[in-house]
């Protein structure tokens, strides 16, 4: 077992220029496709670099200068274990997210250039970071497309407003978080001022609320919160006359669902839902729901009987 973060850290800022110091006194450099407490693992794809290839090592493995001045909670992989020319272990490293480099240093750094490291992990046979890419590529492309199709749902005259929500969240949280919370307060008073009245507000907001519950990755973002928010802040008796006012649309019993499901609505106002709603609402799921409706409507919400 090898105890990263132990061996060859030394205090200060990461520097590229420190990480190369260590593969100059290196005999040969273990690479395992795992984290530091399983780099031992018989199962765990390895390599093991010898001579004029450590220096090829050293031009891929370069970081940004100073770190990032935090330290992932994950443990990280795969595992860079330094040895000098007698063998003994002088640096452990692991790679975090494809991304980030840490044990050069007090704090994780960021990659130069991922990509390069990745291909020339994957050139000697560690394929698993290329798969991790590909995968991570995969999942930002899904997530930039869910956000845009929440965009175009944006009501008239809130696009705007609903961008600045939008944002996806940067290294810097604290400071992503206050600008999401100065952008949902915007978009609240976009809103407001665009549907000054409290049932056609209700309508539109709905139907908005009712986008998350088709996508395929499931739950809630932090910018269908800001709509499902703003419903939680409306009149709860207003709510319920919005529904009852005229028919609803699919997409407002969509909205429907995902809110009379929330946390925040049952602690306050149960499960049950006035007639003729509840069976309105039971007959959209039952014809065009969710999985996720489904199994919230089997387990007593919106006024179904629990199924066993």
């Amino acid at each position: 077992m090898v105890y990263e973060g132990n061996i060859g850290v030394a205090e200060g800022a990461p520097t590229t220029a420190r990480l190369r110091d260590v593969l100059n006194r290196a005999g040969h450099v273990v690479i395992v496709e795992a984290p530091p407490d399983e780099a031992d693992s018989a199962d765990a794809a390895r390599i093991v670099v010898t001579g004029a290839e450590i220096a090829g090592l050293a031009q891929v493995l370069t970081i940004v200068d100073g770190g990032t001045g935090d330290r992932c909670r994950c443990d990280g992989w795969p595992t860079i274990m330094v040895h000098d020319a007698n063998g003994e272990l002088i640096a452990c490293w692991t790679l975090h997210h494809q991304s980030g480099l840490r044990g050069v240093g007090d704090c994780d750094a960021d990659l130069r250039d991922g990509p390069a490291l990745t291909a020339w992990l994957a050139k000697r046979g560690l394929t698993g970071s290329r798969e991790v890419q590909a995968e991570l590529a995969a999942q930002e492309s899904e997530a930039n497309l869910r956000r845009l199709r929440w965009l175009q749902a944006a009501p008239a005259g809130l696009r705007d407003a609903a961008m600045d929500v939008a944002q996806p969240p940067g290294r810097d949280l604290q400071a992503w978080s206050d600008r999401l919370s100065d952008a949902t307060a915007r978009l609240t008073t976009h809103v407001q001022h665009e549907y000054p009245d409290a049932i056609d507000r209700i309508r539109v907001l709905l139907a908005w609320a009712g986008i998350p519950a088709r996508e395929s990755t499931g739950g809630l973002k932090w910018y269908d919160m800001a709509i499902q928010q703003q419903l939680l802040a409306e009149d709860s008796d207003l709510v319920l006359a919005a529904l009852a006012t005229c028919p609803p649309s699919p997409a407002q019993l969509d909205g429907a669902a995902e809110l009379f499901a929330s946390l925040e609505w049952t602690e306050a106002h149960g499960t049950q839902l006035p007639e003729p709603l509840r069976s309105i609402l039971i007959g959209h799921i039952e014809a065009h729901g969710t999985g996720p409706m489904r199994f919230r409507m089997h387990h007593g919400y919106y006024g179904a009987e629990r199924s066993a």
